[in-house]
């Protein structure tokens, strides 16, 4: 274990980024300072502790800096003692790792390409499309690596549930949004009873975001988007 346990988290409170690593020192036990940050007028101490990216989330560890929610993740798996979130053997944690990286670059992109990114309809519905298809290859892929057990992690919470799992919020909100259900039904119904399952941990409840705030938040940030939009016309 690490020594001296001074912990702080630079994050925001709607960031899956964020949300994650909040979840990892909750499985770990950590008691930390979290200090919101507001990303239209950076702290001096965020831009100094990640003046590569200047994003967050930042997990400062006895005044040491440690950048990206991911390797944040690995970081406090290695350095306190605590329940597992990487499996000991090397192929499952590659696996793993592989599942994180697909989460984060086709999963959070598409719901991200449907909500903001997509400037037209047509690329709004591709959003929506990719959408779908990314949850149908995660349904696949929960049927592999929990192997009959209840996590991405198999009988525990690992890597993969929590990059998941810090998106549940926006998934429902998505889902307000748009009057579709994304996941459930007859082509993931492994997700939806790992969704359930997930979201009746202690470490979740805590730190997802209501679903009402979140979806409030992205209509605002939908009609900042129109405005700025509209007066570059």
């Amino acid at each position: 274990m690490a020594g001296g346990d001074d912990l702080k988290l630079l994050g925001t409170w709607p960031s899956p980024f964020a949300i994650r690593v909040k979840f990892a020192l909750a499985i770990k036990g950590l008691s930390y300072e979290y200090a919101e940050e507001d990303l239209a007028s950076k702290s001096e101490l965020l831009l100094s502790s990640n003046p590569v990216h200047k994003k967050i989330p930042v997990l400062i560890h006895n005044g040491m800096p440690v950048c990206e929610s991911n390797v944040i993740l690995e970081y406090v798996d290695e350095a306190f003692a605590g329940p597992s979130i990487l499996s000991a053997d090397p192929y499952e944690r590659a696996i793993a790792r592989f599942w994180a990286v697909y989460v984060d670059e086709k999963l959070l992109a598409s719901w991200a390409t449907m909500l903001f990114r997509g400037k037209t309809e047509e690329e709004k519905s591709d959003g929506k499309k990719a959408l779908f298809a990314a949850l149908e290859t995660l349904e696949e892929a929960l049927a592999k690596c929990s192997d009959g057990k209840g996590f991405f992690g198999g009988a525990s919470v690992g890597l993969v549930d929590l990059a998941l799992g810090s998106q549940l919020s926006w998934l429902k909100a998505a889902e307000v949004m748009s009057g579709e259900k994304f996941i459930g039904g007859d082509k993931t119904p492994l997700l939806a009873a790992w969704m359930a399952r997930f979201s009746e941990l202690d470490a979740v409840k805590a730190a997802l975001p209501d679903v009402d705030k979140v979806v409030e938040f992205a209509k605002m940030r939908q009609a900042r988007m129109a405005a700025a939009a509209a007066s570059n016309n």
